[in-house]
């Protein structure tokens, strides 16, 4: 289990072009547990008015969260796809570095599905935002 653990953590940190740019990070994982970090960036904010953060930044957090999840849970040469994405959004994103949590409940032959949930990191009990998530897990076959 720790190869898999290992190789999520560089794959989501250090080979996905999307969450380098970002500043995506993998803060903790085990298996069926992921726990992802997104900085705060003035070009994340979404609506200057309020001021709040963009709730793609924050959709594209609990995906790659959810997916990380799964991951951690599966063969290490698997591959991970989003099916399916529901976000709820609970209040404005504060600017701060952000935390999201995705927990595994079930993983199947060919599905993954989890659930996450959003927080400042100045205060990890006000929800920001939570997520449900489904993912195509394709098994590798040698």
């Amino acid at each position: 289990m720790k190869l898999i653990i290992e190789r999520v953590t560089k794959f989501m940190d250090e080979q996905v072009p999307f969450n380098r740019f970002l500043g995506l990070h993998l803060e903790a994982i085990e298996e069926g547990m992921a726990v992802m970090v997104l900085p705060f960036r003035e070009d994340f904010i979404g609506d200057p008015f309020r001021p709040a953060m963009h709730g793609g930044v924050v959709s594209t957090l609990i995906d790659t969260c959810g997916g990380a999840a799964v991951w951690s849970a599966a063969e290490s040469s698997d591959r991970v796809s989003t099916v399916d994405l529901r976000v709820d959004f609970l209040r404005p994103g504060p600017l701060e570095e952000l935390v999201c949590r995705a927990d595994l409940v079930r993983l199947g032959n060919h599905v993954g599905v989890t659930t996450m949930t959003v927080t400042g990191r100045s205060d990890p009990e006000r929800v920001i935002a939570t997520g449900n998530g489904v993912y195509n897990v394709r098994r590798h076959r040698d």
